[in-house]
């Protein structure tokens, strides 16, 4: 067992018969995961695995595997099932896998026991000691990049979760997100053991989310409703569905008491919108490597439009530039990297603190400067554009430019370009002249990671987006002979 881990099984082997986990009719109390967890230890030990990955649906399998890796003192590397083939198998070789728990068969792996494929690695590539869990960060460009983390900076993000959420009494918790994404992980699995609550557990296609992209509304509000949460961890997106569907009138669980969100920019004009429809939504802000939470809202500290103030374990500063610094657990290094000692670790993100809470401007990287030398952070200007109901995606140009573009990506195919129209009109209104959309394309496809506009887990590839409609831009530049607003 990892040493670090003790605090963590002693926890489960206090709760004893309370329930714990639950995926239908199967429902595991804290004694028998407990029971469970150090029989698949045993199993793994005996099988002489050294690196397993996880490649399974949200469900009570995978969390017990999870565990059995940590009571084993086994490496654990979660495989998301929305990286492409390519992608998988870059993970599987670049961490050395030599166990593989799925559902499916893989090349090259050969089948030990049901649901376990084991390969023979000779010289596995060499990690940062004490990793103890690799997750894979699907970025903008490149394959996916591993950040070594150990299991003490894991649960310190846990135990400050709950002591953040603690005034909620959370007892319920709904996994919205997949499991082998960090942030459902930590803050989904073992925040909630640590706090003792129940864990509900459904697989992705009944919570609604379908691959990458693709999410039925009237799947997630039946899971909802068949889970009675007290707690969920949503997207950007997923809010957005959300507080939309309570708007229509569509019903909602009484039950739910404490609403995370993160993962992406939120507009505060959503969360005003869930704030009047009496949602207790809190928005955070984190990164893989700082073991996915650095900053969080909570009943007692709130600020609309903030991410919330530093976690109880952790310390933020803002660089010269406005680049946010975190001091505290963090990554031991990037697979196939030197170490990560800096004393305070740059986050790539931009923000200034509003008294002790957070806000954010956007990435570093992908801030750029209009021809009239005003700096623009695209994020931002996105984030209010999908608001409106008529976009689905947008992508901000304005580098060099005397007025900022955007490519919009409608959200039905019936919506017209006068409905396109009026909603930027609608957006531009909550932003200064400076970042406002002068002018708009409308996109030829989605951005997806079929046609590399986006990554797998929706985010955008901006130089590729610049270089598929650089000529579409100029053309429409070249057109214009003043610069007002859409």
């Amino acid at each position: 067992m990892w040493p670090a881990a003790e605090s963590l099984f002693n926890r489960l082997a206090e709760l004893g018969h309370a329930n714990a986990l639950r995926e239908g009719e199967r429902q595991l109390s804290y004694a028998q995961l407990l029971s469970e967890v150090e029989q698949r230890s045993a199993q793994l030990q005996q099988l002489g695995a050294r690196r397993i990955a996880l490649a399974l649906d949200n469900g009570i399998d995978w969390v017990l595997w999870d565990l059995a890796a940590l009571h084993a003192g086994l490496v654990c590397v979660p495989l998301p099932g929305f990286f492409s083939g390519s992608q998988q198998l870059h993970v599987l070789d670049s961490a050395g896998i030599d166990c593989l728990i799925s559902a499916q068969p893989h090349a090259g792996f050969v089948q030990a026991t049901p649901g376990i494929y084991l390969r023979a690695v000779v010289q596995p590539p060499a990690m940062h000691a004490g990793t103890c869990k690799i997750t894979y960060t699907s970025g903008t460009t490149g394959q996916p990049k591993g950040v070594c983390l150990d299991i003490a900076t894991q649960l310190a993000v846990a135990h400050s979760l709950v002591q953040a959420s603690a005034s909620c009494r959370v007892e319920r918790h709904l996994c919205v997100l997949p499991l082998a994404t960090l942030l459902e992980n930590i803050a989904g699995v073992y925040a909630p053991l640590l706090a003792g609550a129940q864990i509900e557990l459904m697989p992705m296609a009944q919570i609604g989310l379908l691959g990458a992209s693709q999410f039925d509304l009237p799947r997630f509000l039946g899971a909802l409703a068949q889970a009675q949460p007290h707690s969920l961890i949503l997207l950007p997106q997923l809010l957005l569905a959300l507080v939309s569907a309570a708007e229509r009138g569509l019903p909602l669980p009484d039950s739910l008491r404490f609403i995370a969100v993160g993962g992406g920019r939120v507009a505060s004009q959503l969360l005003a919108r869930a704030d009047a429809l009496g949602l207790p939504v809190f928005e955070g802000y984190g990164l893989s490597e700082c073991a996915s939470v650095v900053c969080l809202n909570t009943p007692e500290n709130r600020r609309i439009g903030t991410v919330g103030q530093p976690l109880a374990h952790l310390q933020l500063r803002l660089a010269a530039d406005g680049e946010v610094l975190v001091k505290g657990p963090r990554l031991l290094g990037y697979l196939g990297e030197a170490g990560a000692d800096e004393e305070w670790l740059g986050t790539g993100d931009l923000g200034h603190f509003d008294g002790k809470f957070l806000v954010l401007h956007g990435r570093k990287k992908h801030q750029f400067i209009t021809a009239f030398g005003r700096n623009v952070n695209p994020e931002w200007v996105e984030a209010e554009l999908v608001q409106q109901l008529p976009i689905a995606q947008a992508w901000l140009h304005g580098e060099a430019l005397p007025g900022n573009v955007a490519v919009l990506v409608p959200r039905f195919a019936h919506i017209s370009d006068l409905q396109l129209a009026e909603a930027v009109a609608a957006a531009n209104q909550t932003l200064p002249d400076y970042a406002r959309v002068h002018h708009w394309l409308r996109a030829e496809q989605p951005f997806s990671s079929a046609n590399a506009l986006a990554t797998s887990n929706g985010r955008l590839r901006r130089t590729a987006l610049l270089n598929h409609y650089q000529g579409a831009i100029e053309q429409l530049m070249a057109n214009q002979t003043c610069y007002g607003d859409a």
